[in-house]
């Protein structure tokens, strides 16, 4: 089994500093996580929000706690950090070795989308940010872990992609990109749903924009090597 991640990212226009963040964490039974945070405004006050965030969320998967409680865990220190005064959206999605399911945590606006073999899935009921309402408990879903599944999710960046220039925003089109290719092509699904909403936007984008793929795949290695290839322009 191979898990292949494919991450997509900019900020918003003529701003230095993006207000989303993601990671990934090797959970320590068999697995990884990936978190993406999109904190309350853009630039520098939404980048310290969210690096805050997942940097949390890191460290408490990696000490072994159970998704849906390292969402209650991050809101709590967000909330007493920022005095209940900034908000920022989370979603984290596991490939989970130990039980063999996908478990999904939301308190986002924006979806996560699954793929299998057999059925594509939008979860996105909605739920509020984490850092604001003192009482706050995140949405999870768990299923079956299955070769060929894909996970996609996203910044709000994305969703509001053309509002501000009169263009509607097609999420048919991110299902159809979805629906065409495979877990082989995770970099190929990122790139191109940024580059349908940064064309919503006349390559000016409103706002920060980030996009996470995860896929499963049935690979086999003799020589279980694992990478990360990162481009960061500056």
């Amino acid at each position: 089994m191979e898990i292949k991640i494919g991450i997509a990212k900019t900020t918003k226009y003529a701003v230095s500093h993006s207000g989303d963040s993601v990671e990934f964490s090797e959970r320590p039974q068999g697995g990884i996580s990936t978190i993406l945070a999109d904190g309350q405004g853009s630039g520098k006050s939404g980048k310290n929000t969210s690096t805050l965030v997942v940097n949390k969320a890191v460290s408490l998967i990696a000490d072994g706690t159970r998704d849906g409680a390292v969402a209650r865990a991050v809101h709590d220190y967000l909330y007493a950090v920022k005095n209940g005064q900034v908000s920022c959206t989370l979603t984290i999605f596991s490939a989970d070795f130990e039980t063999d399911t996908i478990v999904i945590s939301r308190n986002s606006n924006c979806p996560t989308i699954v793929k299998t073999a057999d059925y594509t899935t939008v979860y996105d009921d909605e739920v509020n940010p984490i850092g604001v309402h003192r009482h706050m408990k995140p949405l999870v879903y768990q299923v079956p872990l299955e070769m060929g599944m894909l996970l996609v999710s996203y910044s709000d960046g994305i969703q509001s992609a053309g509002k501000k220039r009169g263009k509607e925003f097609d999420f048919k089109r991110i299902l159809k990109i979805i629906e065409e290719n495979t877990v082989e092509d995770t970099e190929f699904i990122a790139d191109s749903i940024l580059e349908y909403a940064l064309s919503l936007d006349d390559d000016r984008p409103g706002d920060d924009m980030t996009v996470v793929v995860m896929g499963i795949s049935d690979k086999e290695y003799t020589n279980k090597i694992r990478r990360v290839n990162i481009s960061f322009p500056y």
